[in-house]
């Protein structure tokens, strides 16, 4: 296949849900893991769930990087905004994200210190334009988007651009799979694993699923016929395996160039998730050579202790054991145009493909 409309065929994924249907016992309760949001957004864009049998269950997973951003690294980032003489550069999901007490696109109406950015080197040239200015990039995301962040520090050490930083909410995949696997309260089948941070990593960091876990995995494409397939890949396991549907993206050993970026600038952290709280190692923090680049450490931040609004479910909802449609605010007081969660901001967000996917229910 070379072209983007094969992977949408409605023949090719009819026939494919044909096969899992034959292939998956009547009896049989399958509850799979989409890890990746931009999974979920696909599920719910093209009516997946609605063609696969009533006894496979797709639940979503802790794979989209905003929504598992806690309230107290965002209240950092909030913090920032408000010091004088510092421009905040941030990606747009990022601006209406609820803080404890605040989001940046309330701190950019009153200070005008938030610019919303496409890529680091956006954040860098700003900084380059702006030398009287402190240029502080946000930098959060998984795998897929810490290389990029590397690259930007090590280009500003490089030119010596001195007024540009990073505060630093990056974190690492698997470890999260492992604490989600410990949590007794969710029961997973199997999962359907991240391609854009398989393509970075590469396969082996995700063998402990089989080994110690005994969970059949699949590192899955984005289309519905990758989608699709990599279900049916699952129902056919005979016993737990490490298997690859995204061949023609994923590297048995990732992609070295951004591995090598990525263990330059970061050092492995501890690191609060949404939803799972605390993970060991599970996180990226800038190490001492390049700390100069560190925006926690180059500024005293004055920032309140954090707090969580306890009507939302975001947390239950990220470790797949509630739905949205279980939260009493969902589609009511949290709506895309006055979001009260993360995961009905973000593009990768389940409350988000919830709505959008099915809101004439919620009209």
């Amino acid at each position: 296949m070379k072209y983007i409309d094969e992977f949408r065929d409605r023949k090719l994924i009819g026939k494919v849900a044909r096969q899992i249907r034959e292939a998956v016992k009547p009896r049989r309760a399958c509850r799979f893991m989409e890890v990746c949001g931009t999974h979920t957004m696909s599920i719910f864009r093209f009516g997946l769930k609605e063609i696969l049998p009533g006894n496979i269950t797709l639940i979503s997973g802790p794979g989209c990087p905003v929504c598992v951003t806690p309230n107290a690294f965002l209240d950092k980032a909030i913090a920032l905004a408000g010091m004088k003489g510092v421009i905040v550069t941030t990606f747009g999901d990022m601006l209406r994200v609820p803080g404890s007490y605040s989001t940046l696109e309330k701190e950019k109406a009153k200070f005008n210190s938030v610019r919303m950015v496409y890529s680091t080197d956006d954040a860098l040239d700003m900084a380059r334009r702006n030398p009287d200015k402190e240029v502080v990039f946000i930098g959060i995301g998984f795998e897929t988007t810490s290389p990029t962040v590397a690259r930007s520090i090590l280009t500003a050490g490089k030119e010596k651009i001195k007024n540009y930083s990073v505060l630093c909410g990056h974190k690492t995949m698997p470890q999260a799979l492992r604490a989600l696997l410990d949590d007794k309260k969710i029961g997973i089948d199997g999962l359907l694993l991240p391609g854009h941070v398989s393509a970075i990593i590469g396969v082996k960091p995700y063998e402990f699923l089989v080994k110690d876990k005994s969970k059949g995995c699949i590192i899955a494409g984005f289309e519905p016929l990758d989608i699709m397939q990599a279900i049916l890949m699952l129902v056919k396991q005979k016993g737990p395996k490490l298997e690859v549907q995204y061949t023609r993206v994923i590297e048995k050993n990732g992609n070295p160039l951004a591995r090598k970026a990525i263990g330059e600038v970061f050092q492995k952290a501890d690191s609060e998730w949404r939803g799972l709280g605390i993970v060991k190692d599970s996180g990226l923090e800038i190490n001492k050579k390049y700390s100069f680049f560190d925006a926690e450490k180059r500024f005293k931040l004055n920032v309140k202790p954090p707090k969580e609004n306890k009507n939302c479910i975001c947390g239950d909802v990220l470790k797949g054991i509630k739905t949205p449609e279980d939260c009493r605010l969902f589609g009511k007081a949290c709506a895309p145009e006055h979001p009260v969660g993360a995961c009905m901001v973000s593009g990768e967000g389940s409350c988000a493909a919830y709505y959008k996917y099915k809101a004439r229910v919620y009209a």
